[in-house]
């Protein structure tokens, strides 16, 4: 058969409009229930257990992740692994969370009665309201929909969605009820962009000790030089006897002194800094840093410590190596 672009096209649009009538279907049905599971999940000592079959445990996955990553310990159970052995990995102190569109699935259905027995908690997403699950249920939320998006109303599309919607308005009352902030999101995504954006400090990426250029007032205009091309840093701090920062000296300031026609033999550090410059602290926040260094509209910055003594010195190439920008 030919392909119809215009028809393609026309699907889409219908399956965006179905799935999306049916999110709005479940925000009107929405009541104590809701708030009930939120209370349930919030409370438990345990973890959240998801389980659901076919492609309702496609979505339950991604939902125990979702609540994982957001402070609420889950775990995802495959139903009819569970009647295997793995209904031992579910105790009283937990909480399930099943999912079924039509809550009869034969593998789900099957373990409900242990469930029971050992008085575990549940929690049922489902679009069948009067099913064995709905039944067994402590709480019922409900997810049905009028029709799927799949042109022969087969395959599981506006379903799964609303229960996906779901499981993700549950993770964000959780997170809100929890006081759950972006620094705990950081903590359990270490390896991404926000973790790196919200747990690296200014201490974790700046050069220190020797690689920090610095010289005292004194210091002839040459050995001011000689320092900032041996540390590769394009500026040098000058500093006391004890470390503080007196003035800063850039590439930039030595080309002005050079376009004016000065007579560098005859200067000194002292000379030829710009006092007071601008710094960060060893706790600032490396992404602290790179917004400082873009709204002064430099590519370094000298770094104190607690005692406002020079002890580090930062560029922008510091902080792309670190992927903070």
């Amino acid at each position: 058969m030919a392909f119809n672009s215009a028809q393609a096209l026309q699907l889409a649009r219908d399956t965006l409009d179905i799935e999306a009538q049916a999110l709005l279907g479940l925000k009107s049905r929405l009541d104590d229930r809701f708030a009930h599971a939120v209370q349930m999940m919030l409370q438990v000592q345990g973890r959240v257990v998801v389980t659901g079959m076919g492609k309702s445990g496609h979505i339950g996955r991604k939902i125990a992740a979702t609540l994982s990553s957001t402070g609420t310990p889950a775990m995802f159970v495959h139903p009819g692994e569970a009647s295997h052995g793995d209904l031992g990995m579910i105790k009283r102190v937990d909480v399930v969370l099943a999912i079924s569109n039509s809550g009869e699935s034969d593998e789900l259905v099957a373990i409900l009665p242990m469930l029971k027995r050992q008085g575990v908690p549940l929690i049922a997403i489902t679009g069948g309201l009067q099913s064995a699950l709905a039944l067994h249920a402590n709480v019922v939320l409900d997810s049905s929909v009028e029709k799927e998006a799949c042109p022969l109303n087969l395959a599981p599309t506006a379903s799964t969605t609303a229960q996906l919607a779901l499981g993700d308005a549950l993770a964000v009352a959780l997170l809100d009820a929890r006081g759950f902030k972006a620094e705990d999101f950081a903590r359990s995504h270490p390896g991404g962009s926000l973790g790196r954006r919200l747990l690296t400090h200014v201490s974790d990426v700046m050069r220190s000790g020797d690689e920090v250029p610095h010289v005292l007032p004194s210091a002839s205009l040459t050995e001011l030089m000689r320092e900032m091309s041996h540390k590769g840093l394009g500026a040098s701090a000058i500093v006391d006897a004890q470390q503080h920062i007196l003035g800063v000296f850039t590439d930039g300031d030595l080309r002005r002194l050079i376009e004016k026609g000065a007579d560098l033999r005859q200067l000194t550090a002292q000379d030829v800094m710009h006092p007071n410059p601008r710094t960060v602290t060893t706790d600032d926040l490396a992404v602290t840093a790179a917004e400082r260094m873009e709204s002064y509209r430099v590519t370094s910055v000298l770094v104190v410590d607690s005692t406002g003594r020079l002890c580090g010195a930062l560029n922008s190439n510091d902080l792309m190596r670190a992927k903070v920008i």
